[in-house]
């Protein structure tokens, strides 16, 4: 057994502990911003443009949360991290929350004593190869170099899917997004694996997409959202329910552009009670009424969030697929608000 990735565990797990003890909801307010984990640069999910303004999928997470706690979407510092140092950055207290295309798992869950609050996300492993290679299908790259970013679940599939078609490979060990497309177009590996999104993300920044090919295959579930620590469940229902919020929001025909004028003039009780015209929900999370009427006034519905950043119409040019709402045959699905 790897001591040195038990003592991490357990030295996350401890920083987690007593980082959640302080009541994040406090400090966050005492501080007056919210201090979010993201990548560190990830078109479409997560990246400062030119004037160093965040912006992206994973930011609009971020944004949501400081406009239901702060009243002010603007009121976040954004703290890039990679895969290997976010988990250390969220149980230190570094950062209130991550929200950094993250995958749900059994151990980061249990063992690293994180809570994933929902997913934002539904995705899956994928390959992405210059199409000179002349490769179809990931079980055509025995012995290819691929560059793979450490500390992630991309390694770990990786592994599982060449060892399961019995074939070889040789890792390229990277940090970051940024350092895998200079070294993939640089030609240091034959292919890169990441998330599916990310590789569309990816290589919707290169000079020449059209030359590059997403396979096939996709080798695994990576359901991607934000995470707190454990032991402050007032905080994770926070964030929780914001991301509720955007989904709902969605669902409910809610957007950015009529949130304020449905919230007077609906007759529906969910909305009602969304918006906070109707019942307690706000108080009961130590909020006031109009939390997430300012969630969804941050950003949009998760519709809205979802196109502007990584749809269709995007350079991104995602699909909704998976994720779309479950009323059309996706995966998107709130808890109901009452």
């Amino acid at each position: 057994m790897n001591k040195s990735v038990v003592f991490g565990a357990l030295t996350v797990a401890g920083l987690a502990a007593s980082a959640a003890a302080a009541g994040t909801m406090d400090d966050v307010k005492a501080r007056g911003t919210l201090n979010c984990g993201v990548t560190t640069g990830l078109v479409g999910f997560a990246a400062p443009d030119a004037n160093g303004e965040w912006n992206g999928f994973d930011v609009s997470v971020c944004r949501a949360v400081a406009a239901a706690v702060l009243g002010d979407a603007s009121a976040v510092t954004f703290v890039p991290t990679t895969g290997k140092t976010r988990f250390t950055a969220l149980a230190s207290g570094e950062i209130d929350l991550l929200a950094r295309n993250t995958t749900w798992t059994f151990s980061r869950d249990v063992d690293l004593k994180f809570t994933f609050v929902g997913v934002n996300y539904y995705d899956g492993q994928g390959f992405m190869v210059p199409k000179e290679l002349g490769v179809s299908s990931a079980k055509d790259l025995d012995g290819a170099t691929v560059c793979i970013q450490t500390g992630t679940t991309t390694e770990l599939n990786l592994a599982d899917f060449f060892r399961t078609n019995n074939i070889s490979y040789e890792p390229v060990p990277i940090e970051t997004n940024a350092e895998a497309q200079q070294q993939y177009l640089a030609g240091a590996c034959d292919v890169y694996t990441t998330d599916a999104s990310g590789l569309a993300a990816t290589r919707a920044s290169f000079e020449d997409p059209a030359g590059h090919a997403l396979l096939p295959e996709i080798i695994s579930k990576e359901p991607l959202g934000p995470l707190v620590r454990h032991g402050d469940n007032e905080w994770g229902d926070v964030v929780r329910w914001t991301l509720n919020a955007v989904i709902t929001a969605e669902e409910l025909g809610v957007t950015s552009a009529n949130v304020a004028e449905i919230a007077s003039s609906t007759d529906n009780p969910e909305i009602k009670r969304l918006l906070g015209s109707e019942g307690t929900l706000g108080e009961m999370l130590g909020l006031d009424a109009e939390w997430a009427k300012r969630a969804i006034m941050a950003g949009g519905n998760y519709g809205e969030i979802f196109a502007k950043n990584i749809g269709e119409e995007t350079p991104i040019g995602l699909a909704r697929g998976l994720n779309a709402q479950w009323t059309e045959g996706g995966l998107l699905y709130s808890p109901p608000f009452r």
